[in-house]
């Protein structure tokens, strides 16, 4: 879960199923057990809007490590880059070369390049918005400069910001659907 309208939708399809919520944030749904089936109506009321049930515990750390990130750029603290190893760490509790290599295997790309697509698909929404110009976007994303996040996002895109722009057939991603 990435937004509010996912916790409510969440929360009122396990409130018709008689699931008592006890706790509801980004990624996690704590709730009281009470009948021998509720997994399956569990896993069906997330399958039918579009989440899924992450069991397995490496799974889980993959998840989170997308969770932090996800946050990082959604409360605006884009300036994890340089210390992106020590910031997982802590928050994860885990060696960083564990979570590097675990995510790299299970979801065949880098962390740093995950979190650059992240990145980008911000940009792209900034853009969209049409309220910051490219060299606020690239300061409000934390890039040393607008050439760089252009540079980047040319790469990532194969267009330029201004193409973009101009475009106006956004094919943008939501956060939780990079990978």
């Amino acid at each position: 879960m990435v937004c509010d309208r996912c916790k409510t939708l969440l929360a009122q399809e396990f409130s018709k199923a008689g699931i008592v919520i006890v706790s509801l944030k980004l990624g996690e749904i704590v709730y009281e057990e009470n009948a021998d089936n509720e997994d399956d109506i569990i896993e069906g009321i997330l399958k039918n809007n579009g989440f899924e049930w992450v069991k397995d515990t490496v799974d889980m750390l993959i998840e989170n490590i997308k969770i932090e990130l996800i946050k990082t750029i959604n409360n605006g603290e884009n300036d994890i880059v340089g210390n992106m190893s020590t910031y997982l760490s802590e928050k994860l509790h885990k060696d960083y070369t564990f979570l590097s290599k675990m995510f790299s295997k299970k979801e065949g790309t880098t962390i740093e390049k995950y979190y650059i697509d992240l990145k980008i698909e911000r940009a792209k929404e900034l853009i969209q918005m049409n309220e910051l110009n490219f060299s606020e976007i690239g300061y409000a994303l934390n890039y040393r400069n607008s050439s760089h996040l252009a540079s980047q996002f040319k790469s990532v895109t194969g267009m330029s910001m201004g193409a973009y722009k101009k475009l106006q057939q956004w094919d943008r991603k939501p956060l939780d659907k990079i990978m």
